[in-house]
C-alpha cells in the first residue's frame, strides 16, 4: 500500500481492479464473491450496465452547479423518496455521517425553538451513525470514541432493545427533544430488536413531543425486505437517514423528515457544496428504478429466508454458535470468541465477509445475487466457521 496514504484503515491484502454483478477481480485476475457489498453500498452489484449507462450519460451533460441554484434531478429525486417514504422534505448530503449530522441538527434546533437550553438526544449502546463529531459522540461503540475527547454533548445513551430504560428518560429527561436509533445495529452485530421496539418508541415520542429520528444508512433501499426498514412495523419517524445502497457506489446521503421536523431548517441553517449534485441524484434515481421494477427488496426478503435456512440446518446447535440473526439480507453469525481472522481465511478461499462486534460474521450481499450464489456463500461461510471452531 502506498506510503503517502494515511494509516486510517486495516487493508486487506489484494486490489481490486474490476467487477460484475457480485463477483470483483483482482489486479491478479483472480475472481471473488463479494457477500459484503461494498458494507451495503452495492446493492445492485458492481457495474450494473443500467447505472454505468446513467453515470456517463449525465456525466456528458452536467456534473456540478451549486445548491444556489435549481437541481432538476435533485428535484425529482426529493419528489420520489418522500413519495416513496411518506416524507415531506428532503435534504441532500454525500454521506451517512452527513445526513446524521443533518437529523442532530434539525434535533437541536428544534429543541431550542421550543426554549429547551441544552437539548438532548437519546441513543443506544453499541450503536454506529458515522465518524464526525457530532456522529462520533452519538455512536454507542467506546473503541471508535476513545481518543477524540472532549466529545459533543447532549447525547443520552441506553442500552439497545430496552424500551423500559426509555420510558425511565421519558419519566425525567426534560431536556430530550429527540430519540435516534437504528432499525437493526448493524455496526453493533446485526441486532435485531423486539417486533415492537420501534412501535413502542413512537409511542413514547409521540407522547412527549420528541422526534422519531432513524437511521436507514444501512438498512435501507431494500435490504431488511423492505424499502425502508421502520416499514415492516408499519409506522413513520419524524426523520430518516439514507445513504450507502442509495447511490450504489456513487457517493450520496438524505435526510429525510415530516410534519414539524420539515420545517425546521431555513436558509442559512444548513448545507452542502457538493450534496445532491445532479450526477449523485441521476444514479440514485437509477437505483430507485431499478429496485422498483426488479422488485428487489421483496427479493431480499425471500433471500434472507434462504440464507436463513441454509445456516440454520447448518449451524445451529453447532458448538461455539451462539446465535444466527437475519433480517432480510442482512445476516449476522455470533460466534463463542473473536473471530476476525475468518476475514482473510474466506479472502483466500476467494470471497468477502466481515466480522464486526468482534465475535459477528456479517454477511451483506447484493440484492441481484442468485439462488444459486446465496447457496455458495451458506455452503462456503459454514466450512469456514466449522474449521474455524
Amino acid at each position: 500500500m502506498a506510503d503517502s496514504l494515511m494509516t486510517t484503515y486495516k487493508r486487506l491484502p489484494v486490489t481490486f481492479e474490476r467487477g460484475e454483478g457480485p463477483w470483483l477481480w483482482d489486479t491478479q485476475g483472480r475472481r471473488y464473491l463479494d457477500a459484503v457489498a461494498g458494507i451495503a453500498v452495492c446493492g445492485l452489484g458492481h457495474a450494473h450496465p443500467v447505472i454505468r449507462e446513467a453515470l456517463c450519460d449525465q456525466a456528458g451533460s452536467l456534473l456540478h452547479t451549486s445548491n444556489i441554484y435549481g437541481i432538476a434531478n435533485q428535484e425529482k429525486l426529493g419528489d420520489r423518496l418522500c413519495a416513496l417514504a411518506s416524507m415531506d422534505r428532503v435534504f441532500f448530503a454525500n454521506s451517512g455521517a452527513e445526513a446524521n449530522e443533518a437529523a442532530i441538527k434539525i434535533a437541536r434546533l428544534y429543541g431550542n425553538k421550543k426554549g429547551i437550553k441544552n437539548p438532548a438526544v437519546i441513543v443506544m449502546e453499541q450503536s454506529f451513525h458515522g465518524r464526525t463529531l457530532a456522529t462520533l459522540s452519538a455512536t454507542g461503540n467506546r473503541k471508535v470514541r476513545a481518543g477524540f475527547e472532549p466529545l459533543v454533548q447532549g447525547f443520552v445513551r441506553v442500552p439497545y432493545n430496552d424500551i423500559e430504560a426509555v420510558a425511565e428518560i421519558a419519566q425525567h429527561g426534560n431536556s430530550v427533544v429527540a430519540l435516534l436509533v437504528e432499525p437493526v445495529q448493524g455496526e453493533g452485530g446485526i441486532n435485531i430488536p423486539d417486533a415492537d421496539y420501534l412501535n413502542r418508541i413512537r409511542e413514547i415520542c409521540d407522547q412527549h413531543q420528541w422526534l422519531m429520528m432513524l437511521d436507514e444508512i444501512q438498512t435501507g433501499v431494500g435490504r431488511t425486505g423492505r424499502l425502508f426498514s421502520h416499514q415492516h412495523n408499519g409506522i413513520l419517524p419524524d426523520v430518516m437517514t439514507l445513504a450507502k445502497g442509495l447511490g450504489n457506489g456513487m457517493p450520496i446521503g438524505a435526510c429525510l423528515a415530516r410534519g414539524t421536523a420539515a420545517e425546521v431548517f431555513a436558509p442559512g441553517n444548513h448545507g452542502s457544496t457538493f450534496g445532491g449534485n445532479p450526477l449523485a441524484c441521476r444514479v440514485a434515481l437509477t437505483v430507485l428504478d431499478l429496485l422498483e421494477s426488479q422488485q428487489l427488496a421483496a427479493r431480499a426478503a425471500r433471500l434472507g429466508q434462504r440464507m436463513h435456512a441454509g445456516f440454520q440446518s447448518k449451524l445451529a446447535g453447532r458448538q461455539g454458535v451462539v446465535s444466527i440473526r437475519v433480517s432480510g439480507l442482512m445476516i449476522g453469525i455470533e460466534l463463542d470468541r473473536p473471530c476476525a481472522e475468518l476475514v482473510t481465511r474466506a479472502l483466500d478461499q476467494g470471497m468477502l465477509i466481515n466480522v464486526t462486534a468482534d465475535k459477528v460474521v456479517r454477511l451483506l450481499p447484493p440484492l441481484i445475487i442468485s439462488d444459486a450464489e446465496c447457496d455458495h456463500i451458506i455452503d462456503n461461510v459454514c466450512a469456514l466457521i466449522d474449521g474455524f471452531l
